[in-house]
């Protein structure tokens, strides 16, 4: 049976030049509906407005930040050693440095393989139908 959807809460560290690293366990989310795309969902007590926040960016950005430094707009990945990667999360309201064990973030990639493989993401009827809404508008 293929897996559809794949969800993993993980352990990081919010990292700040005014306070001692905060640990912190957001859930990354994978889903077939969206195969482009990783969530990272992070829980209410770590936002600037006490509410949840989930960040999405591209898969494709998360394997290559696991090698080298990518990422050029609001998300930035990049190793930070052999055993680390962090995430810059840039805003308007200003940057979120998270470090991840580098194991666990290659760990959940591997597994989103397993849920849509690299090279066959398809956005199937959905792209279809909205494009065509938009063509016809024009």
């Amino acid at each position: 049976m293929r897996l559809t959807s794949l969800q993993q809460t993980v352990r990081a560290r919010l990292i700040s030049p005014a306070h001692p690293e905060l640990p912190v366990r957001p859930t990354l989310r994978y889903s077939s509906a969206e195969p482009f795309a990783v969530h990272i969902d992070f829980p209410a007590h770590v936002s600037a407005d006490g509410e949840g926040v989930t960040w999405m960016f591209g898969r494709a950005l998360l394997e290559e930040g696991l090698e080298a430094p990518a990422g050029a707009g609001d998300v930035r990945i990049r190793p930070c050693g052999w055993a680390r990667t962090v995430v810059e999360l840039h805003s308007p309201l200003g940057l979120a440095v998270i470090r991840f064990g580098t194991a666990t973030l290659r760990r959940f990639l591997l597994r989103s393989y397993d849920v849509v493989e690299p090279g066959t993401e398809d956005l199937g009827p959905d792209l279809d139908h909205g494009l065509a809404s938009l063509l016809d508008e024009v």
